[in-house]
């Protein structure tokens, strides 16, 4: 009986919703393709739209010039809804929309005041305080890296959080930071993150946490390809205060490569759960190389856009996300259960609690 009621509400809940036709979403910089920022959103929209009977479609400007044009031919042929993502759609959504009224737009990760813009922002400090408590707990050396895409005020909510987080687990552990660019093109150029990470590592930073987009598969790249920090490999004075990591069962290469003092390396990644890119080897019980993922759940932020549209009760406006909306976190799951112990589990959930309360006040700027 139960089955059948939750059934029956079910369809009581699509059957409530309007029919939706096409839907659009116009990137920033990259593909849909990129399993960051890009993907994670694109997955969410297509979930959403799949679910009410629409079509998605979407654009991929090769140079950011080209964006305010396609914004304006979806708007002319009037998609149902038109989401901007990222922070180099919103010129072109704000543009459009004060050309066409009545058409909805939705912009994500940036915001605009006209009215018939919904806009989805987040408080990323509150989420990078997290993983940077978790760096902080953790890191073997002292010495953490993160690495930015562009060097602009938003991605540095993601360096400021971080920074909090790694002096509340540990005071004396220093942060090393460096971006990778100041346009755009900053969160396309896995090299250069690459190059950023090596840095980072002849500096002691054995934890790694990329806020650059499709950028930091450059830094994920590194850390499994280099594997551990040496202890003759350290800058002078430096030395491995810990081993947290001794128990973890370790995969074949690993053991081969690195024998005798050696620290394992990790890197932290962003906006979806990307801890399987860790993986080395197919099997989650072994070392894993992503220590979590801040999770920026850029995909809710979608399907919120696309449901409102789909039910009816789209509005234009600001909405926040961040750890009391669920639209914060960190991953875990069987790729990285072994390397965050239940004690740490327990201390993020206490301060989690924390910031969403008001106990903790996490700063967004530098």
């Amino acid at each position: 009986m139960k089955k059948l009621l939750c059934m029956a509400l079910m369809g009581l809940g699509l059957a409530l919703a309007q029919p939706l036709g096409n839907v659009a979403m116009v990137f920033s910089e990259g593909a849909k393709t990129d399993p960051t920022f890009n993907g994670v959103a694109y997955g969410g929209a297509l979930r959403a739209v799949q679910q009410f009977g629409g079509r998605l479609f979407d654009f991929e400007p090769t140079d950011p010039s080209q964006i305010p044009g396609a914004v304006r031919r979806f708007a002319a042929e009037g998609f149902d809804l038109i989401i901007g993502l990222g922070f180099a759609t919103e010129p072109g959504v704000a543009a459009a929309a004060r050309e066409f009224r009545e058409q909805r737009f939705a912009l994500i990760d940036t915001a605009t005041e006209a009215p018939n813009v919904a806009s989805y922002v987040f408080r990323e400090n509150e989420g990078t305080f997290l993983v940077g408590y978790i760096a902080g707990r953790l890191s073997q050396t002292g010495v953490v890296g993160f690495v930015g895409g562009m060097d602009i005020p938003l991605i540095h909510k993601f360096e400021v959080g971080y920074r909090e987080g790694v002096r509340r687990a540990c005071p004396g552990c220093r942060v090393v930071v460096n971006y990778v660019g100041n346009t755009p093109a900053a969160f396309s150029d896995p090299a250069k993150a690459k190059e950023i990470a090596a840095f980072q590592r002849s500096q002691g930073a054995d934890i790694i946490y990329a806020a650059a987009g499709a950028s930091g598969l450059g830094v994920f790249d590194y850390v499994k390809q280099v594997k551990c920090l040496r202890a003759n490999e350290l800058p002078r004075g430096l030395r491995f205060r810990s081993n947290p990591f001794a128990q973890v069962p370790k995969y074949e290469a690993y053991n081969r490569e690195c024998a005798g003092d050696t620290r394992p390396m990790f890197f932290i990644g962003g906006d979806g759960n990307l801890n399987f890119l860790g993986d080395t080897d197919g099997n989650p019980a072994t070392l894993n190389h992503g220590l979590t993922c801040m999770l920026k759940r850029v995909d809710v932020a979608a399907q919120m856009a696309v449901e409102a549209v789909a039910r009816g009760t789209f509005r234009g406006g600001v909405i926040g996300l961040g750890l009391k909306e669920n639209g914060l976190g960190y991953a875990l799951d069987l790729y990285n259960q072994a390397l965050i112990p239940e004690n740490l589990r327990r201390e993020l959930g206490a301060l989690r609690q924390a910031i969403i309360a008001g106990r903790i006040v996490v700063p967004d700027r530098r």
